[in-house]
Formats: structure tokens, sequence, C-alpha cells
């Protein structure tokens, strides 16, 4: 067995053990301050993603709100029978479109299809019907939505409403 000798004199040893706990300190802040940049770059990434996240909600909420105002629209116009707007000739709509009413904080505007200067015939069905047109307009549905309304969203539908060809062309 060997003989460790113990060194007694406290000059020597003090220092050491003062020198070791000042480089202990001087690793444990720098992994102190490395922790903490992980972790505020986690913070800002889960931030980021919870705000991608609630922009997509935002927009889905707004598109099937959107969907359910132009079912309403058309549904108000289809319920007027002969005061209906899809029964207007093309001559009585503007040529910027006709501002229908809003609804539901939406904003809708009906224009004119049919350019030329006859009736348009109606999109097949199943068969052919001699003498019924279709009056073809287009509605479109804005609304906005998001944090202070920065957001548009429009929804164009194109309606064709059949009627007795007049051949008026207008």
């Amino acid at each position: 067995m060997k003989n460790f000798s113990i060194n007694r004199n406290r000059k020597n040893s003090v220092p050491n053990i003062r020198k070791q706990q000042g480089i202990v300190l001087i690793i444990a802040l720098i992994m102190v301050v490395a922790v903490t940049g992980i972790a505020v770059t986690l913070m800002n990434s889960s931030s980021v993603d919870i705000k991608i996240t609630n922009s997509a909600q935002e927009r889905e909420t707004a598109e099937n709100s959107l969907i359910g105002t132009v079912q309403k629209v058309i549904a108000n116009e289809a319920a007027a029978g002969g005061n209906s707007a899809f029964l207007m000739k093309a001559s009585e709509i503007p040529e910027g479109g006709f501002g229908m009413d809003d609804m539901d904080g939406a904003s809708n505007t009906m224009t004119n299809l049919n350019n030329g200067a006859l009736d348009l015939p109606c999109p097949r069905k199943f068969n052919f019907t001699a003498g019924v047109s279709c009056n073809m307009v287009q509605v479109d549905t804005t609304i906005t939505y998001g944090t202070k309304s920065k957001h548009t969203l429009t929804i164009s539908t194109g309606v064709a409403q059949e009627m007795a060809s007049l051949n008026t062309g207008g």
C-alpha cells in the first residue's frame, strides 16, 4: 500500500479551490445563457405557430359564415317571387352591378352576365325546353374578417334564373 501525504500547507491548497470555484461559476453562467437562448427561441416559434393557427381558424370561420350568407341571399331572392332581383332584365341592371341588401355584415352585389342581344338558353338539366331562357347573373358576396378587419373574402356565385323568353335582348 502506498502512503499519500496530505498537504497541510494551506497557502497552496486554498487558492486552487477558489480558482476552481470561479471556473465552475463561469461554466454555470455560460450554461444558463445557452439554456435561456434556447428557451426564448422555442417560445418565439411557438407564438408564431399560435398566430398561424388562429389565422387559419379565423379564415375558416369567415368562409363558413360567408357560404351561409350566400345561401341566405339566394333563398331570400327565391322567396321574393316575382319581385326577385334575379328576374330583372339585363337593361335594368346597372353597368357596375346592382347593390343587394347587406346581410350578416356581408355586402352583396349582383352583376349581369347577359351581354348579348338575345336571351341565353338555360344550362341543360335533362331535355331542352323551347321558350324558356335564363337570366344569367353573378352574385358577389364579400365579408371582412380578422383582427381589425384587415382581410376580405369574396364568394362569386353564378345564378341562372329561368324565365319566359321574350327575345328582347334586354
